[in-house]
């Protein structure tokens, strides 16, 4: 009853209304009215706001009072929805301004928000209700909005070379050889394996079935080592992600045993197929994929979703900012700018070539070494590493330890610099040296040599002996590989199908191109570098951290295309320094022709230069003089590790070099604390005198300079 009253009521409304002059329809009237056609039309298809034209025309006094008719003030209601036009405005003589389009969306999208639109009008929301209805449209129109950005940019980049994508066809061959060889040799083995992992996945399902039959679930007593990519609590107390997480442990496991198991020629192949093994189990991890991924779920329900259209802002972000590639941003580009909150010492470009710029930094001291001391840092990245921020910065420490330093910047090279090789480089250490030697009037300088850096310094140093030449008072290597013998974590991109697969690309481009680059570094540690950030950013939705240290790791550089295959083809592949010799000027450079005093820095977990490796380089070096630091940390880490934070710790006062790295180690001693003031005490025995500290001239530019704000192609 109260029902057919109030529908009696509301129809009465709407007769009175109909009767009536449109100036003297009450907005309150109109709302009624609206509602109740919307009611009566709901099953009907409403037509997309862009679509629908305006009702209102200029009014024109009428003779007399005439009913205006039903449809009229229904289509009137819809055209203003956005705002109801009422009283003297629906009698204007202009007409209203057309509705704005709404954004481009697919039909299904279309249908859903018209589903929205429809049922916004025909049932009353609360407030809560009609924010949230809100957002859900406009995260659909985002989505929309962003998948085509995604799919423009995926097809706007360059097509693959397969042999840089993955090992080639031989690896696979070999690998199923080997297996099919057990297969028949060992059957029992291969049955056994097989048991093994169907026998574990069944136990894994039974005990999820007996928990979900009986209504509870037990904890296990026992679980895995500890994994940071299962720390949420679900992985453990709950049953269908113990389940999940078991259920990979446990393939995990049975991929590993089998291709330990696998009888392969060498031991090359057995490391590039444990490496591929490693890959596919990182890559399935049940981390990587939402429905398994707990952190992932409850941020979707936490934020209504809003992380995951976040996460997709994200990757097409990140897809468009490589050209198409899908390379996930370590950190937040944004952050930092050289020059102003990073790479900030003071000092003056005091030359520059189109190789390099040779930067001469302020003293900080009123007196200073007299011999001079020179930084080479690697061309695969930027030497503000050295730099970051002035409580790490190695530049600055220097400075204030009474050094007159020079620091090179390196060109970031474009397709002009093909055919620049490993001799231009040596040239232009050659050339840094000599400017640093008119600039200070000193007749000898200490060098340091990073990375790749240091390699081509122990080249320039074999051919400066070899010429009589004695500039170079001491040099200091930091991570530095010499000796590529053991190729380590290297050894699957340094076979000849990815190294003719970068050949090509060299050929198409000219150079070595940062993405490639990072993209083959960063796999060495896929889950730190690739899976971990993936999720983060395009799974949760987060903004990548403003962390300094990997801004600098992003901000990579290429390679001149002959100097890359003159260091990968007969440094790494060939060994040719420590073999029968590296040719440059007409000269066979080997490792014993480095005879000028030398102290190495080595990392205890470098995965890129291992210090057993860079050891063996050093031991078969030429010098008489030698010091060996080991550094606790890695490749970056534990170089940049000042005094102070006493985080790592690093070993001292080894001198046998007669044997192997186990047994130097066993000779040296553990000291705490950053390992810059025992090299410090070691190169300022070899500074010479204090004299009058020396001030660069006006120069070309202040410091950082020009090159280091070249960004690769």
């Amino acid at each position: 009853m109260a029902r057919r009253a109030s529908n009696k009521s509301k129809l009465t409304v709407a007769n009175r209304v109909s009767s009536e002059k449109p100036e003297t329809v009450s907005s309150g009237d109109a709302k009624k009215v609206g509602a109740s056609t919307a009611r009566r039309t709901a099953a009907k298809p409403v037509k997309p706001a862009s679509t629908i034209k305006s009702t209102v025309k200029p009014a024109a006094k009428p003779a007399a009072k005439t009913a205006r008719p039903r449809k009229a003030v229904a289509s009137t209601r819809k055209t203003a929805a956005e705002k109801p036009v009422t009283g003297k405005a629906a009698t204007r003589s202009r007409p209203a301004e057309p509705a704005k389009p709404a954004p481009e969306v697919d039909a299904g999208a279309r249908e859903n928000l018209d589903a929205a639109r429809t049922k916004r009008d025909a049932d009353p929301m609360t407030a809560a209700e009609a924010a949230s209805a809100r957002k859900l449209a406009e995260n659909i129109e985002r989505i929309e909005a962003l998948s085509h950005r995604l799919m423009n940019a995926l097809t706007g980049r360059d097509a693959h070379n397969p042999g840089v994508e993955g090992p080639g066809a031989d690896l696979y061959v070999t690998a199923a050889n080997a297996w099919m060889k057990t297969l028949t040799e060992q059957p029992t083995r291969i049955i056994e394996q097989q048991v093994n992992f169907w026998g574990e996945t069944l136990k894994n399902y039974a005990k999820a079935q007996y928990s979900l039959a009986k209504g509870t679930f037990t904890l296990p007593e026992e679980d895995a080592p500890a994994d940071r990519r299962f720390k949420n609590p679900l992985w453990q107390s709950h049953p269908y992600f113990n389940f999940v997480k078991k259920q990979y442990l446990i393939n995990a496991e049975a991929m590993k045993h089998a291709a330990d198991g696998l009888e392969l020629p060498d031991d090359t192949a057995r490391r590039r197929v444990g490496w591929l093994t490693s890959q596919i189990i990182d890559m399935m991890a049940p981390t990587n994929f939402l429905a398994t991924n707990p952190d992932a779920l409850e941020k979707a329900i936490e934020t209504e979703g809003e992380s995951l259209v976040k996460g997709l802002e994200n990757l097409v972000r990140d897809v468009e900012r490589h050209g198409g590639e899908m390379i996930v941003s370590l950190a937040d580009r944004d952050a930092f700018t050289v020059g102003e909150n990073i790479g900030t010492a003071e000092g003056r470009v005091v030359y520059r070539t189109p190789l390099l710029e040779l930067i001469q930094y302020n003293p900080t001291t009123d007196k200073v070494h007299e011999i001079p001391l020179l930084i080479f840092p690697p061309w695969i990245n930027k030497f503000y590493i050295l730099d970051l921020k002035p409580q790490n910065s190695l530049i600055r420490w220097l400075v204030g330890q009474g050094h007159s330093l020079f620091v090179v910047s390196w060109k970031n090279p474009d397709t002009s610099y093909a055919d620049i090789g490993m001799e231009d480089y040596v040239a232009a250490y050659l050339d840094a040296m000599d400017k640093v030697r008119d600039l200070t009037g000193q007749r000898k300088l200490n060098v340091v040599g990073y990375c790749i850096a240091g390699t081509t310094l122990s080249l320039t140093l074999a051919l400066l002996n070899k010429r009589g030449d004695d500039r170079v008072n001491s040099a200091s290597f930091f991570t530095t590989l010499t000796d590529f013998s053991d190729q380590g974590e290297f050894t699957t991109f340094l076979q000849h199908d990815f190294v003719d697969g970068i050949e090509a690309e060299i050929r198409k481009y000219g150079l070595l191109k940062a993405p490639l680059m990072s993209r083959t570094m960063s796999f060495l540690r896929a889950n730190d570098l690739v899976w971990g950030p993936a999720i983060r950013s395009y799974m949760m939705g987060e903004a990548p951290p403003a962390f300094d240290l990997l801004y600098w790791n992003g901000d990579s550089t290429n390679l001149p295309g002959k100097m890359a295959m003159q260091y990968l083809r007969g440094l790494c592949q060939a060994n040719d320094f420590a073999g029968e010799g590296f040719e440059l000027f007409g000269q066979k450079l080997r490792l014993a022709d480095v005879q000028a005093p030398l102290c190495s820095v080595a990392c205890e977990s470098d995965h890129i230069a291992p210090w057993t490796d860079c050891w063996r380089g050093v031991a078969q070096m030429g010098s008489r003089d030698k010091t060996f630091i080991l550094s606790e940390s890695g490749h970056v880490a534990g170089i940049v590790n000042p005094p102070g934070r006493d985080k790592y710790g690093h070993y001292t006062g080894g001198k046998d070099f007669g044997n192997d790295p186990a047994k130097w180690r066993e000779s040296a001693r553990m000291n705490m604390g950053s390992w810059w003031p025992s090299w410090g005490e070691w190169l300022s025995e070899r500074g010479g005198k204090l004299i009058d500290a020396r001030h660069p001239d006006e120069g070309l530019a202040p410091a950082p300079g020009n090159y280091v704000h070249e960004k690769a192609l």
